[in-house]
């Protein structure tokens, strides 16, 4: 029980500190903070991040690299065996190890690279008494041949970053437009429950006026018992519906303030005059803006290139390949005793470097693929075949984007023609509501007229409502499906 009180307590106390906010949001604001503090868009960014690195990493291959390696020290005491025509044998060895060595390389853009390598090692030799160094500089070349014909490695994975980076560029402006139609989504989802809550509010508030008005008629004896009962039982479901549309309206909350990214305990209050702009769209144009800066497209065009590499990097799989390798180098070694200062050493070694003469060497490798069969070409057949899958999905792709862009624009046309027949229709209805609530109050007509007359009004506040929420997701819709804004006639791109 104590701990139950406890635990109760530091919930309480959580639940204190965390300090309510109150928002005031219209459309645009609730996109900035969904922008901003949504869960997707944060993980969205981070893969953005994840590309851009990668493109980073890509690039920086082309750069120097240098690499410092120390032994320092390594100590050393067992036994090593030795083998020759005499037999073998076995023999101690008992030495300490110094050694600096840093490395240098280059890479170069035919796939070679240029390396500098040098370093000093110190050896003591506790069984023999005497300390060796070396002293060594070597400057070298490597360059694969192929990489001239071939397959460039370095080229092609700089090339596979800067595509790989593009697509999540233009991923991330895609999930953002989709993150803005969401919240638009959710946004008019909210606000037609706070709209249907105010709409069940009036209408209990009609039905109370009628119901007053009825109960005052049967009172005055003007009305049969079953007519202001039947009164009672309208006011009772326009209650129920109200609270039912309070409970609706709390659930579209907490649901939109999840989406946005704020917390529970945060005041959210919606501002929206239901007004809006009359757009005609071409639906030419629509098809061409969704044709030149649809993802869809363009990530069917990168995979192309992503095939035509992997068939080139295939390809020189069964290739003559060779290596051109070249090096000049420098060595300086010394012997002394182990009581020698290790200062004394290395400049014994470093005039031996001086004096030795230069190593060097220069080589060609070269490797031919005789038979294998026919294994090679069979994956090169796969990797065309993979291609020409993409090209033909590409185009499929282009068809049903033009297909669902002009659907979209008849769709949204078809709405903005709805919604200015509906807005007329609730003007309408307003009026002949008041009239038939007159002439209910005046005795001409029955309670079932009057309630046949408010629910045309209801229904005509709905029909209203969902014309002009489906109108402006229509208009969101097309800005995601086109990367264009029709409104305020700009690429968002």
């Amino acid at each position: 029980m104590k701990k139950l009180i406890l635990f109760s307590l530091i919930l309480f106390f959580q639940n204190l500190s965390v300090k309510s906010e109150t928002y005031n949001l219209d459309l645009q604001k609730s996109i900035e903070i969904a922008k901003e503090k949504s869960s997707s868009m944060l993980s969205l960014v981070q893969d953005f991040k994840i590309a851009e690195y990668n493109l980073k990493s890509a690039t920086s291959k082309l750069k120097t690299h240098i690499d410092l390696n120390f032994v320092s020290p390594q100590y050393t005491e067992t036994v090593n065996q030795f083998e020759d025509s005499t037999g073998i044998s076995f023999y101690p060895i008992k030495q300490l190890n110094f050694q600096g060595n840093i490395n240098i390389n280059q890479p170069l853009p035919t796939d070679g690279y240029v390396y500098i390598k040098s370093g000093l090692s110190n050896y003591d030799d506790f069984n023999t008494d005497f300390r060796s160094t070396y002293l060594s500089t070597r400057f070298g070349f490597v360059q694969p041949i192929d990489a001239f014909y071939g397959y460039n490695s370095i080229k092609s994975t700089l090339k596979r970053a800067n595509l790989a980076y593009e697509q999540s560029k233009k991923g991330l402006k895609r999930e953002e437009l989709n993150l803005i139609y969401q919240v638009s989504n959710s946004f008019y989802d909210l606000l037609s429950v706070q709209k249907g809550a105010e709409i069940a509010r009036l209408n209990l508030e009609r039905q109370q006026d009628a119901n007053e008005i009825a109960q005052n008629k049967y009172k005055a004896g003007l009305i049969k018992e079953v007519d202001a009962l039947q009164m009672e039982v309208d006011l009772a479901e326009a209650k129920n519906n109200y609270d039912l549309a309070l409970v609706s309206q709390s659930s579209s909350m907490n649901t939109f303030k999840e989406l946005i990214g704020i917390n529970f305990s945060d005041s959210v209050s919606l501002s929206n005059e239901f007004k809006y702009e009359v757009v005609i769209v071409d639906p030419d144009k629509a098809v061409q803006l969704a044709l030149e800066n649809r993802l869809e497209i363009r990530e069917q065009e990168i995979q192309i290139e992503f095939n035509k590499l992997n068939i080139k990097q295939q390809q020189a799989a069964g290739m003559i390949k060779g290596n051109l390798t070249a090096y000049y180098e420098k060595v300086g070694v010394s012997s002394q005793n182990l009581n020698t200062q290790f200062s004394t050493a290395v400049k014994n070694s470093y005039d031996n470097f001086l004096n030795r003469p230069q190593n060097f060497g220069v080589g060609f490798t070269v490797n031919v693929p005789i038979l294998d069969f026919g294994e090679n070409r069979a994956l090169v057949n796969a990797a065309k075949s993979r291609l020409k899958q993409n090209v033909i999905r590409k185009e499929e792709v282009q068809r049903s984007i033009e297909r669902e862009v002009r659907n979209l624009v008849a769709d949204l046309n078809s709405s903005l023609k709805r919604l200015q027949l509906l807005e007329k229709n609730v003007s309408v209805a307003e009026k002949s509501f008041e009239i038939t609530r007159q002439r209910y109050s005046d005795g001409d007509i029955d309670s079932q007229a009057l309630a046949l007359e408010r629910t045309r009004l209801n229904t005509a506040y709905t029909s209203h409502l969902r014309a002009y929420i489906n109108y402006q997701l229509l208009l969101a819709d097309i800005m995601r499906k086109t990367f264009y804004d029709f409104q305020k006639n700009k690429l968002i791109i």
